[in-house]
């Protein structure tokens, strides 16, 4: 049986090995046995660093988590209908599950589990790339279990599922398949994507919230558009909401959208704004609703429109930065950077940019304790010369906090 211990130690650090060392030392020690599973075997074999540390259990899987979590005082947080736990610490954290089999009563059901084998664990995976593991326990730490032939597939660069009822099972596998082939640089393999193309119609059956949560991992990826194309390309793009288009325009804008500094903005934010761009501003709420987005994600998405319909707005000649302040003062943050990205005026453009990257920066030198200081009531006044003197500082009327007080002192003899 091959051993992958070399690879192991030349892309995890000594913090990580020694921990999974540790789990299989416990594990023994329990009658147990523990195993490295999916990502990071498949990771390491391809040379590459990983920190997805996956480990499938023999036995009980919560009661090693337990022992692993006191013997290092870490945190824990346990699942014990499905037999599963999370470790956290500093620099990683570390998912502890018990082998298990899995049913699918209906598509697009969620599976019903049961106790299992390693081997059964494995057969319940997505795809042989990651159906692999190593065994950490002492005396066999490293040896592959290969039993669907994943490293073949790696070296022929293919993703391909493990049964033919694989998208009927569980029809999220689709999207999966996608971001996992453009993420790799892989193909699907012939049968895989004629099963993709043939099973297309099961994601109508699954919940809005799985839906979403396939897309977010996408678009969290370093190049979505690359997953996002393919899938129109299959059909599978549709299948999420019928006006969503992956074509040359959207490859485009979102390999602009990673260009320039715009501080601490989320990327997936700004690929979803752009990605909602050409949708109807009447469908945006089924689109929300399609895909049961939370909060955050319909916020993005319902700004989009707005921001699009005032950017006319933004091309007059003559407009001051306070004005545009105040046009975009209530927008997201990457709903402007994703309309700056899709703008087709260059003058709109350099508009919301200045926004981001200047304009919502700049405040008043005077606070209200300042302001209540020098007389201003609490009540109405305050906000308002405020904003007063915002405006000023953006239109170049001040630039000094002297100059500000002389502002205010003249706004006073004027109430």
């Amino acid at each position: 049986m091959e051993n992958i211990f070399v690879e192991l130690e030349a892309y995890l650090s000594h913090e990580c090995l020694e921990l999974l060392q540790r789990v299989g030392d416990s594990a023994q020690k329990r009658g147990e046995s523990a195993y490295l599973v999916g990502g990071l075997v498949r990771d390491v074999l391809l040379c590459q660093s990983s920190l997805d540390l996956d480990i499938v259990v023999e036995g009980d899987a919560i009661g090693l988590a337990r022992q692993i979590a006191r013997d290092r005082d870490w945190t824990i947080r346990t699942h014990p209908r499905f037999g599963t736990a999370k470790l956290s610490m500093k620099e990683f954290g570390l998912d502890i599950a018990m082998a298990r089999s899995e049913t699918y009563q209906k598509p697009g059901a969620l599976p019903v589990v049961k106790q299992g084998a390693i081997l059964d664990d494995l057969l319940r995976r997505d795809f042989t790339i990651n159906a692999m593991a190593a065994r950490l326990n002492p005396g066999c730490f490293g040896e592959l279990l290969d039993p669907y032939g994943g490293q073949g597939d790696l070296s022929k660069r293919i993703v391909r599922v493990l049964h033919q009822v694989s998208f009927i099972d569980d029809p999220t596998r689709i999207l999966r398949a996608l971001r996992y082939e453009q993420r790799l640089d892989f193909h699907l393999e012939r049968n895989t994507e004629k099963l993709i193309r043939q099973d297309l119609d099961n994601l109508d059956a699954v919940t809005g919230e799985r839906l979403w949560h396939e897309l977010e991992l996408i678009l969290e990826e370093k190049h979505p558009e690359k997953a996002i194309c393919r899938a129109d390309e299959l059909g599978v793009l549709q299948k999420l909401y019928p006006a969503l288009r992956g074509d040359g325009w959207l490859r485009e804008k979102f390999a602009q959208a990673r260009t320039g500094g715009d501080g601490p903005l989320s990327l997936s934010g700004i690929y979803l704004a752009l990605l909602a761009y050409r949708v109807d501003p009447e469908d945006i709420p089924v689109f929300i609703s399609r895909l049961k987005m939370p909060g955050w994600a319909a916020r993005i998405v319902r700004d989009v429109p707005r921001i699009r319909q005032g950017m006319s707005s933004l091309a007059a000649l003559e407009i001051r930065p306070s004005e545009i302040y105040r046009r975009l003062e209530h927008q997201i943050p990457e709903v402007i950077k994703a309309a700056a990205v899709a703008a087709d005026s260059l003058v709109v453009r350099e508009r919301l940019e200045l926004y981001l990257n200047s304009l919502r920066a700049i405040k008043p030198s005077l606070s209200g304790d300042d302001l209540q200081e020098m007389g201003v009531k609490p009540r109405g006044e305050l906000g308002r010369i405020l904003r007063v003197l915002r405006d000023a500082r953006l239109d170049h009327e001040v630039t000094l906090r002297v100059e500000e007080e002389a502002l205010v002192r003249r706004l006073l003899t004027r109430v």
